[in-house]
């Protein structure tokens, strides 16, 4: 998992593993390394190249046999797979709850 958190989106400023593109890491006992996981999109311009990158970086860790990326469509990705930290770095949690319980509210202008 360690190495997922190095491996960036190509598209947004996030590692694959907070956004979620990560769905089930395998190791058996040859340590060979089976990875399943998605794409933000399936029009992403460079998923061929990404996934072999995934499939490099990963293939690199010490002990590592081998590695194999399978890419899925189900379940799609969504928004809703990153983890709490990516969704505040990219600006997605803004109307957390504050300190004392309340809500900033929705519907008024900040003009």
């Amino acid at each position: 998992m360690d190495v997922c958190k190095t491996i960036y989106d190509p598209e947004i400023p996030q590692n694959i593993w907070d956004l979620g593109l990560v769905y089930s890491i395998d190791i058996d006992g040859d340590k060979n390394v089976d990875i399943t996981m998605s794409l933000t999109t399936p029009s992403c311009p460079v998923g061929p190249e990404f996934l072999n990158t995934v499939k490099t970086r990963v293939s690199e860790v010490k002990g590592v046999n081998k590695c194999n990326v399978e890419l899925v469509w189900d379940p799609p990705w969504s928004s809703d797979m990153m983890s709490d930290e990516a969704k505040t770095m990219l600006g997605m949690e803004l109307n957390r709850p504050m300190i004392d319980g309340t809500r900033a509210p929705q519907n008024e202008s900040w003009e």
